[in-house]
């Protein structure tokens, strides 16, 4: 009979594990694979090692692992160090100090801009089409600018 090394059924379980957090995303079944992923590394070098001794051990790397997340990188994550994950989802924050080509004129202290490969709504002073402007905040959809000098 074929059997397979031990190690690889904790490789195994921690492909498993992570390709769990792949399609339910929640951030514990990634640390608990790890562990699974770290235990495999140990039953490789320490082959004896008993069936108990290695499932007190993986709940123990589970739980540092786990630990490890919840001190570390989440207060990461959770303290916004990112400046363009700051902005995410708001793409007009984003383009505040941003230039762009007027390509509608602003009358009435409304006009359109070209961003990208859209136009977007701008708001300011009275300016012709072919101006370029600076974003310097935004309102909703609407980009306020000012003319560059």
């Amino acid at each position: 009979m074929w059997l397979v090394p031990l190690h690889y059924w904790w490789w195994v379980l921690a492909l498993v594990l992570i390709a769990g957090e792949v399609v339910a995303p929640g951030f514990f079944l990634l640390w608990i694979g790890i562990a699974a992923a770290m235990m495999g590394v140990i039953a490789w070098i320490v082959p004896g090692l008993g069936a108990l001794a290695q499932a007190v051990l993986f709940v123990i790397l589970a739980f540092a692992s786990c630990a490890f997340y919840w001190r570390f990188v989440r207060m990461r994550l959770a303290r916004g160090d990112d400046p363009v994950a700051a902005t995410l989802g708001r793409r007009g924050e984003q383009l505040i100090g941003q230039r762009y080509v007027l390509v509608e004129a602003i009358a009435n202290g409304r006009g359109k801009a070209r961003v990208g490969d859209g136009q977007w709504l701008v708001e300011g002073p009275d300016l012709p089409a072919g101006t370029e402007v600076e974003v310097i905040g935004v309102e909703g959809t609407m980009l306020k600018v000012r003319p560059v000098r």
